[in-house]
């Protein structure tokens, strides 16, 4: 299926999350998709406003409605992780890669750490597939324990993450699998803090393709659901991006990673430079929330937007 970006929509995008000049118009390879993960992930913050924020209180998964929302009004929006994500397949395959969307199990937390069963769909990956058959798992939207880069897939590679934790993908079935082989085993994203950690297995997913019906299903869920996490708290992760210097001989050739993150949950922000989370602010009322949006985030709402969440669980009030 081809994409829904013309050229002009991906350089405009490229522009948007300032991918360096000497990538834009590169064909695709692996050194393009880390690039294009970095500068994604620290421009498009994971956020669930469109939820809290809207009269409607309904997210709209139109390619060309997400493309206006986050790159053309620049607003510093993002979008939940089907937002995100699918905007971000749509320009993965518009540049040449051979990318689609594929569903996932997401266990919830307690305490911050993830427990209990894998539930129903309710979180998206892309699947890319180069030409030598390799395959990587690309996530960028799904917060604040999320790949800070694509993956491999590839069973108990480790790869170093954020700060001292670190990320893999084993094979392996979650408990309530009733049918058991070789083929039935998923992929199973897990992190740890540092080395000495044990690991926290975080969602699974079997890699099979799904379609837009298929997240049209997932999105109305999450959108009406009494039971669904994403209505009871307003959310923002925005990963944070520098400029590092990586010294090849007598050259030196500019690159950029990922050094710490921000996050706001309800009316509490906090930030992690690569250590310990701290919190920088606590808001007592809307004012106050929509202006730290802005401050911490970059996030400017609409008053149309701001009078959205009138009335609604999460108004501070």
């Amino acid at each position: 299926m081809e994409s829904a970006y013309d050229r002009q929509q991906v350089q405009q995008y490229f522009e948007y999350v300032g991918l360096p000049q000497h990538l834009r118009g590169e064909p695709p390879s692996l050194v393009l998709l880390k690039a294009l993960h970095i500068h994604t992930l620290s421009t498009l913050p994971y956020e669930n406003l469109s939820i809290h924020y809207n009269p409607a209180h309904q997210i709209e998964l139109d390619p060309q409605r997400l493309f206006q929302k986050m790159v053309v009004e620049a607003r510093g929006t993002g979008g939940f992780c089907m937002e995100i994500a699918i905007l971000y397949n749509h320009v993965l395959r518009a540049v040449g890669f051979d990318a689609y969307t594929a569903g996932v199990r997401t266990r919830g937390r307690l305490d911050g750490v993830p427990h209990g069963e894998y539930p129903g769909w309710n979180h998206i990956i892309n699947i890319v597939t180069f030409p030598d058959g390799s395959k990587y798992h690309v996530d960028v939207a799904f917060g604040g324990d999320g790949a800070t880069m694509p993956m491999p897939l590839i069973d108990g590679l480790i790869h170093p993450n954020l700060g001292t934790q670190h990320i893999r993908l084993v094979r392996d079935w979650v408990p309530r699998q009733v049918h058991r082989s070789e083929e039935t085993k998923l992929w199973i994203y897990q992190y740890r803090n540092r080395e000495d950690a044990e690991w926290n297995s975080y969602y699974s997913f079997p890699g099979i393709e799904f379609m837009d019906h298929d997240w049209g299903v997932v999105n109305w869920w999450i959108n009406t659901n009494p039971d669904s996490h994403q209505r009871k708290n307003a959310l923002v992760i925005k990963f944070l991006r520098r400029r590092k210097e990586i010294e090849h001989g007598a050259q030196a050739s500019e690159d950029y990673e990922i050094y710490g993150k921000r996050m706001l949950v309800n009316e509490v922000f906090k930030e992690n430079l690569g250590g310990k989370t701290q919190v920088i602010a606590i808001c007592k009322s809307e004012n106050e929330r929509c202006s730290a949006l802005e401050q911490y985030f970059g996030i400017r709402l609409s008053e149309d937007e701001k009078e959205g969440i009138r009335g609604y669980i999460t108004e501070l009030v």
